[in-house]
């Protein structure tokens, strides 16, 4: 598609609580394998509930509150995306007492973890650590497990949060995102220029790319 040389500039912002999240990228990373396009992926941060208290929120009030969602529409909404991260071999466990988050350490994490090359795989372990395990990413010694478990410096990682020397660079990005628009995730801008929202889906990713394979040529 793009030349090696120019390889496709794929800019996500997104947040570890957002199950669309996780479903839009691996649907965009399906849709990158079946056409062989050359990219690279940077992640942004995005927080969905930046006042959300440190113990978190049931996922049912949450998304009641938030929303307006009855339990009924939530828990249609929970068997939908299951069965869509099941086809894209991602596992929601969904459970009473599900709980969302503030994810403002994680983003910290994320970065510090992008110095070392590797925010996308924490990335990946955060989403999985949430949706799947149930872990609790409001909690610093879990953050550092995750962190540890793919091979990142545990220590290190406590005193990242301890220190919050990264809160000023997570606060200015979600800042600059903010005034690009975004309000929503997933955000995904194709080039730095073509902005496309939510889970767009397998196909539309791929007549996305298609697009903008005929636009370079």
């Amino acid at each position: 598609m793009t030349s090696a040389k120019s390889p496709l500039r794929i800019d996500i912002i997104s947040d570890v609580m957002c199950p669309w999240c996780i479903i839009g990228y691996r649907q965009l990373s399906r849709a990158l394998e079946s056409t062989g396009t050359p990219h690279e992926i940077h992640w942004h941060p995005f927080e969905l509930n930046p006042n959300m208290p440190p113990e978190g929120q049931d996922g049912f009030e949450h998304v009641a509150e938030k929303y307006g969602s009855t339990r009924a529409e939530s828990e249609d909404s929970r068997a939908r995306m299951t069965a869509l991260g099941a086809d894209l071999g991602f596992e929601f466990q969904w459970a009473e007492g599900f709980r969302m988050h503030n994810t403002f350490n994680t983003h910290q994490l994320l970065h510090w973890a992008g110095e070392q090359g590797r925010k996308d795989d924490l990335k990946q372990a955060f989403f999985s650590a949430h949706f799947t395990h149930r872990r609790d990413l409001s909690d610093v010694a879990v953050l550092a497990d995750i962190a540890s478990e793919i091979g990142l410096d545990r220590k290190e990682a406590v005193a990242v949060l301890d220190d919050q020397r990264f809160a000023n660079t997570v606060r200015e990005a979600e800042q600059f995102w903010q005034r690009q628009g975004i309000q929503g995730v997933p955000a995904v801008v194709f080039n730095q220029k073509h902005l496309v929202t939510g889970a767009q889906g397998v196909e539309n990713y791929t007549n996305i790319l298609h697009h903008l394979e005929n636009e370079e040529t």
